[in-house]
């Protein structure tokens, strides 16, 4: 299948939601990280979301020149031509853009979708992701109406961070402490700047203790059902069913009970980043460990070109990294729920 449509995406969106399943976001920074995903995600009969971060695009755009538009526009028209052989639906998406780098990453990127659609084409990437985290909410909301409406042109969704989710990802760091916490309030003012689908339709990245990175248990405390409370909130002011589409950043290492709760609360999308490098790195260091005099010339010796060939170790990093990506989809219950 190809790369979805904004209509089969928006689809995607609407049955998740419906059916309480949310589709896992994996994080790419090659084209074997790509496939890898892709592979994932058909094994496990899912469609499914691909991301591209900022320091994912700066490292595609080549250590050169790093440019980051270069590296996802590549990255993004080597999907769409690949994707074609993998039989789920599968979204591109950018994530977490803060402002000081929107002029060098989203706004961009959204004129090249723009551009297009204006020839009659489906747009690059379905979505992007506004990180204004870092912002005051204030500042953060007038940034997000900019975009989204310039979103609605290339008809892709925007993704919206309005409050912070802790740890650190490509140089945006946020303590763990009591602000990493969504409020009704927040969720309020939201709603008002943005609207609830009549200004354009974005997912909306609240947060509710989650965690960037690698962390043990104890550590952080998670509260998805903080979700139920955006929601009745938000939804009896507007007399609106649970009117957010919710985004779980900080995935990794959350417990089923922690997943399946915010799932009943309306995540759609959940991020996926250091469980599915670690799938993709540890096969890696078990071949060199099991391969050291071959992949080494060691005292004066040749080596064994077919264990340092990119392809003996890659393949087995693909297969790892597959394997998370399948798993994830049955965490989330999105297993077997591809569109036909």
């Amino acid at each position: 299948m190809p790369i979805a449509s904004p209509e089969i995406y928006n689809e995607m969106l609407d049955r998740a939601k419906a059916g309480k399943f949310a589709y896992p976001a994996i994080n790419v920074t090659s084209t074997q990280t790509l496939h890898a995903a892709l592979r994932g995600f058909a094994e496990a009969e899912s469609d499914g979301i691909v991301q591209i971060s900022t320091g994912g695009a700066e490292f595609l755009g080549g250590q050169y020149k790093k440019d980051m538009v270069t590296g996802a526009v590549g990255l993004a028209e080597f999907a769409h031509v690949v994707a074609q052989k993998y039989p789920v639906n599968i979204a591109l998406h950018t994530d977490h853009c803060p402002k000081d780098k929107l002029d060098g990453y989203v706004r961009p990127l959204i004129k090249v979708s723009q551009e297009r659609v204006a020839k009659g084409q489906n747009p690059l990437f379905q979505s992007h992701m506004w990180d204004g985290s870092a912002e005051t909410l204030a500042d953060n909301l007038d940034i997000a109406q900019e975009l989204l409406a310039e979103a609605v042109k290339a008809k892709i969704i925007l993704e919206v961070e309005i409050t912070p989710t802790g740890g650190e990802e490509d140089g945006v760091t946020h303590e763990i402490n009591d602000k990493l916490y969504t409020t009704v309030d927040d969720a309020l003012r939201t709603a008002e700047a943005l609207g609830l689908g009549d200004k354009g339709r974005y997912l909306l990245a609240a947060s509710f203790g989650n965690v960037h990175g690698v962390y043990k248990p104890g550590n952080v405390v998670l509260r998805p059902e903080l979700l139920r409370d955006l929601q009745d909130g938000v939804g009896a002011k507007y007399g609106k069913q649970d009117p957010f589409f919710f985004v779980f950043h900080g995935g990794s290492g959350s417990t089923e009970q922690e997943i399946r709760t915010a799932l009943e609360n309306g995540v759609v999308k959940m991020n996926l980043d250091t469980d599915t490098q670690y799938a993709f790195s540890r096969p890696i260091a078990d071949h060199m460990f099991r391969n050291y005099d071959g992949v080494l010339k060691v005292d004066g010796e040749v080596g064994n070109k077919k264990t340092y060939d990119p392809r003996s170790w890659g393949k087995l990093a693909e297969t790892g990294m597959a394997e998370r990506v399948t798993e994830a989809c049955g965490h989330l219950r999105s297993t077997g729920t591809k569109l036909k």
